[in-house]
Parts: structure tokens; C-alpha cells; sequence
């Protein structure tokens, strides 16, 4: 008999675009796993590996845009990825793209984000001497970090979804040279979906926060996308969906007309949101929290779990392979941290406490 993945293998070479990532297509795993699953794809094992990590799990307590959020509605970096999961799903199915693979991509998108969001990205980019960028400790964490050091051991497809999502100020879409892109739709798809996500979801999260009234967008772009999110939104995704299915050239497309406002609707949110005075001078507080954590734990060993127990300090580097080695830790240490845990283990560090007599 069958078994319940090779019947869902048989129903994607049936069902899916001739431009879909099939699972039973997939390149492989870093380490071959002999024991198929005999109910799920290996991009289903894949979704499932990143929802149960716990590095997924502390995305719950990592900003997204406002630091350390008090309100309830706000989002975090892990909401973010739940949008985004969203949004890329519906382009997959209109598109007759994989599901399942699209879904895995865009959940473990932002695993390697830091604590603070970009003040601390930014920071640790700074301090690192081999640099930091998100979207290379995401993979970092998939492949290495995860799963007490033996990573979640991802497929091919997945991996390369999540070191080719991010466009910092890059292009959407870019023409031409797709180097920049991943190898699958899947991947191109979760990497406009986070766009998508993030400029409808910051703007709302900037209206709740005070710093933009409802009608603070140009009316030119409400024009194009409406009012509210979900207007904004569908107004996108409508029209990827309709000029990807026109084209049918196994790429994705945008009209030009969506991809300026798009542009244009992030050139917003950076001149107004981004750069606000309020949140730069949160930006500056997070620099400074992660560059004296960083500091500190060059010199010391880091904390088994209780707070409240010194860290003995460490013997100087004995060689250069040992200092990067150092480095590499105590950046893995840092970017790894929840706002919350970061802010605390910093309160521990370097805050007085006030004695008490009883």
C-alpha cells in the first residue's frame, strides 16, 4: 500500500504549476535521513522542524519594529512571520505553487533575527568581525544552532528560500540578474510577501503608536490601495497574482505601477516611521544594551540560566583562532536573546541593587 506522502507526491505532479517546487524534486537534506516520514513531505517535516525549535519560539519576545512592546497588539518578529506565512501562502495557492514549501520558507525566514530588531542587527554588525546579517544567522541557526548543535537539517529549497529572502533597500523584483533571488518561485514569493507584511502591519502598528494618523499616507497611494490594511494588502496581492498568471514564464512579476508604490509606500514608513526621532532614541538605548553585553562577554563566561549567579571571567584569547572563535559564540550568545532576556541579563550586569536590611 501507498503510504500517505508518496499519494501526496502523485497529487502535486498532478495539481501544481509546471513552475512549482515538487517535494518528491527536492535536492536533499545537508545530511540524509534514510527514515522517509510516511505521512508528511519532507517540506512538511521542514514547517513542522521550525515551528517546534525554540528559537522559534522566542521570536514571540523579539521586536519587530517598537522595542520591547508593552501593548498587547503590537507586533513581534514572531507575528511578523505569521503574516507573512499568510500572505505568501494565498500568492502559492493562486499560483499553483507549493503550499507546504512556501510556508516552511517564510516561518523560518527571520529565525536569526536579533533582540531590538534592526538596532540590534545593525549593532552586532558593528562589533562582529566578520559582519552580521539576519537572513545568514537564520541559516546559521537551521544548520548549526538549532537542536543542541546538530541544526534542524533542512532541505536544499528551504535553506535557500531563507538566505535569499532579504532586499534590505534592494529592489523588490530585481530585473535581469536574479542571482539575487531564490531558486524557487516558493522562495521569490515568501521574500515579496515579506514586503507585503511589513509595510501594511508597521504602518498600523505607527497609527496605534500615535506617530501617523489614519490619513497620513499620500492620497495618491490610498488612492492605489486603499484605506485600511487588508485593503492595501489584497490591492498587492491581486496583482502579483494577475501578472504572474499572464506572464507564465516561471517568474514572478509586479506591474510597474505596483512596484513603485510599494517602493514608494517603504521610502514612507523610512522617512516617517523608521527614522522617527522616537524610535531612533530607542534604536540608540538597544545599541548601547547590545555593545556592552557583547563587550562583557568577551571577557566572561556566559550564564547556565540563573541570573543572579556571577559569570567567572574568562582567560585572555590565547591566539587569533581562538579570539574569533570567542567572537563567534558570544554573537551567536547575543543574537540568539529575547528583548526581554536581553534586558534583564543587562539590569543583572550593571544596574545597582539597593541593599536591604531586615
Amino acid at each position: 500500500m501507498k503510504t500517505v506522502r508518496a499519494l501526496q507526491e502523485e497529487q502535486e505532479a498532478l495539481t501544481l504549476s509546471a513552475h512549482a517546487c515538487r517535494s518528491a524534486s527536492s535536492r536533499g537534506r545537508l545530511r540524509p535521513e534514510p527514515d522517509r516520514c510516511e505521512l508528511r513531505t519532507d517540506f512538511q517535516r521542514d514547517r513542522d522542524r521550525i515551528i517546534h525549535s525554540k528559537t522559534f519560539r522566542r521570536l514571540k519576545h523579539k521586536t519587530q519594529v517598537f522595542l520591547a512592546p508593552a501593548g498587547d497588539h503590537y507586533r513581534t518578529r514572531l507575528t511578523h512571520v505569521l503574516e507573512v506565512s499568510q500572505i505568501a501562502r494565498t500568492m502559492a495557492v493562486c499560483l499553483r505553487l507549493n503550499e507546504y514549501l512556501t510556508e516552511a520558507i517564510a516561518l523560518g525566514h527571520d529565525l536569526g533575527h536579533t533582540p531590538f530588531g534592526h538596532a540590534g542587527e545593525f549593532t552586532l554588525n558593528q562589533l562582529h568581525p566578520g559582519g552580521f546579517r539576519h537572513f545568514v544567522q537564520s541559516l546559521r541557526v537551521v544548520d548549526f544552532l538549532e537542536n543542541g548543535g546538530d541544526g534542524l537539517n533542512l532541505t536544499w529549497e528551504v535553506r535557500n528560500g531563507i538566505i535569499k529572502h532579504s532586499k534590505g533597500y534592494g529592489p523588490i523584483l530585481p530585473e535581469g540578474d536574479h542571482s539575487a533571488l531564490a531558486a524557487t518561485l516558493e522562495g521569490q514569493l515568501v521574500r515579496v510577501a515579506d514586503i507585503m507584511a511589513y509595510v501594511n502591519h508597521d504602518m498600523d502598528d505607527a497609527i496605534r503608536a500615535g506617530m501617523l494618523s489614519p490619513l497620513a499616507l499620500p492620497p495618491h497611494l490610498r488612492k492605489i490601495l486603499g484605506n485600511r490594511s487588508s485593503e492595501r494588502i489584497n490591492a498587492m496581492v491581486k496583482d502579483l497574482v494577475s501578472r504572474t498568471r499572464a506572464a507564465d514564464d516561471g517568474h514572478l512579476h509586479l506591474s510597474e505601477g505596483m512596484n513603485e508604490t510599494i517602493t514608494e509606500l517603504r521610502q514612507f514608513l523610512y522617512d516617517n516611521v523608521y527614522r522617527n526621532y522616537r524610535v531612533h532614541r530607542e534604536f540608540e538605548k538597544a545599541q548601547r544594551v547590545i555593545r556592552e553585553l557583547y563587550a562583557y562577554f568577551q571577557e566572561h563566561e556566559r550564564p547556565t540560566g540563573d541570573l543572579s549567579a556571577a559569570c567567572p571571567k574568562l582567560p585572555p584569547p590565547a591566539n587569533a583562532l581562538e579570539e574569533r572563535r570567542r567572537h563567534r559564540q558570544v554573537c551567536d550568545f547575543i543574537a540568539g536573546m529575547t528583548d526581554r532576556y536581553a534586558i534583564a541579563l543587562y539590569t543583572q550586569l550593571f544596574m545597582p541593587r539597593p541593599w536591604s536590611v531586615l
